[in-house]
């Protein structure tokens, strides 16, 4: 039997109707991942495997160190066939690794290699056969295309141009392709490179930053522009909740610190980031738009590694910080003036399940279903038992029947296979409790669950306004 097949993942009879009548057909809303939007405007192609598969993927770079691979061979000089027969040698060695399920359902669907196992074995004919696909045209629109993916929202600084997304919403495009408001440089005040960033925003926004009160202006200009652009979701990265009480003549000293190239203390610090962020949710509030926070990455653990690669190249863990009384506090402290805006928010830690699916329904104004939600497995919780148990959690302790889903998270137009992954594993989990007699054997019922899940929960909470036909 093939490994990728009809029935793959899914347990039992009740599973697999749920998914095959109501999730496989539904279409994709992508709604956070980190995709390049030039390389969607001018449609990139690649030459190889490798380059579509393997160049950014701190994934597969760290399995590949893992198992001995030298660096040259993950983010080196080596070449392109190199790096693929390196990455196919390890593929083993990672049987029950979330990898192993990814890799083969993007050869599966992406290059309709589904009768063979990635190898050192197989790794030649993988290659001759994606070659081939790639050489008939497999574009970034036509993977989009392929993957009936009708939104995806991308990751973009405050001080980017959003000038592809302007190219690609004046072409002829099935896809709606939206930037996403992530001001993390803004908030980064501790940075050596901070006072060159707000330099950058001073010259986009055409405002001279030269107080606290003018940072607020030009971001709070961007955020318009971003909103004319089509965005309606921001996004934070962050450690942890930093809530810190302060007073406005505070930030305004702790701003002219900085930009002056002066170092600021912890505790300046999360006063300034305090008030940032408050200012930001208002933002939010105001334009409708949804909030997203993701919390619980340690990054760049290896100094060694950073200072050769910089960011994002897979030295990142899971944090232990303690998040309920700050993330608890920056919420009251929003929903008490009216300005807490719709909000996903996302733990890396499992430790943290229950705090954030209890933490939610603290924050339900009755008026939005779903309003708080507690976004899908990430990162490293992006496999089956991570998805399980924020599933399980959500479900215990929350409204499944609210949630809005999977997203890819990712940089690669082959990562639509996860919410074929997370399809498959939610239509298990409820296909388990039908046959169980924990839920009613009623398909119309688990259907409609599911169909909300994998699709219609995110066009209605998103309010993208988008047309299938």
């Amino acid at each position: 039997m093939k490994f990728i097949h009809e029935e793959f993942m899914l347990e039992n009879t009740s599973a697999s109707r749920l998914y095959h009548e109501y999730a496989e057909k539904q279409p994709i809303i992508d709604y956070h991942c980190h995709l390049d939007p030039q390389e969607i405007s001018e449609d990139k192609s690649w030459e190889n495997i490798t380059q579509v598969w393997l160049y950014g993927d701190h994934y597969k770079w760290r399995a590949m160190r893992s198992n001995g691979i030298d660096e040259r061979f993950c983010t080196g000089t080596a070449s392109d066939w190199e790096k693929f027969k390196s990455f196919s040698e390890i593929m083993p060695f990672l049987l029950r690794n979330p990898l192993y399920h990814w890799s083969h359902l993007e050869l599966a669907r992406s290059f309709k290699i589904d009768n063979l196992l990635l190898s050192e074995k197989t790794a030649q004919e993988v290659w001759d056969r994606s070659s081939e696909i790639l050489q008939d045209g497999l574009s970034a629109r036509q993977l989009m295309k392929n993957n009936n993916v009708l939104a995806v929202c991308t990751t973009d600084d405050p001080a980017d141009s959003l000038e592809h997304h302007i190219k690609i919403s004046e072409s002829e495009s099935f896809t709606r392709v939206l930037p996403t408001w992530r001001p993390d440089n803004a908030l980064a005040i501790e940075k050596e490179s901070w006072p060159g960033y707000i330099r950058r925003l001073s010259e986009v926004s055409d405002t001279d930053i030269s107080s606290y009160d003018d940072l607020i202006e030009s971001l709070s200009k961007r955020h318009r522009f971003f909103h004319d652009t089509g965005c309606r979701l921001s996004d934070h990265s962050l450690e942890t909740f930093f809530i810190t009480d302060y007073n406005a003549k505070e930030v305004r000293n702790i701003f002219t610190k900085a930009v002056a190239g002066k170092s600021v203390s912890i505790e300046e610090s999360r006063k300034f980031k305090t008030a940032l962020m408050l200012e930001f949710g208002r933002m939010d509030a105001e334009k409708g738009w949804t909030k997203q926070m993701h919390i619980g990455a340690l990054r760049n653990n290896s100094s060694r590694m950073y200072n050769i690669l910089g960011p994002d190249s897979g030295f990142d863990s899971i944090d232990d910080q303690p998040v309920a009384r700050p993330l608890g506090r920056l919420l009251d402290m929003l929903d008490r003036e009216n300005s807490l805006p719709k909000t996903i928010l996302y733990n890396l830690n499992p430790k943290d399940n229950e705090v954030i699916a209890t933490m939610i329904g603290n924050f339900q104004d009755g008026r939005i279903a779903g309003k708080i939600q507690f976004g899908s497995g990430w990162w490293f919780m992006d496999q089956k038992n991570g998805i399980e148990r924020q599933i399980e959690a959500l479900s215990q302790l929350g409204s499944l029947g609210r949630f809005v889903g999977m997203l890819t998270d990712s940089r690669s137009f082959l990562s639509y296979s996860r919410h074929e992954y997370f399809r498959r594993i939610l239509c298990s989990i409820i296909g388990r409790d039908m046959e169980a007699g924990m839920i009613p054997d009623d398909f119309q019922l688990a259907g409609k669950l599911v169909e909300d899940i994998c699709y219609g929960n995110a066009s209605r909470y998103f309010g993208f306004d988008l047309n299938q036909d």
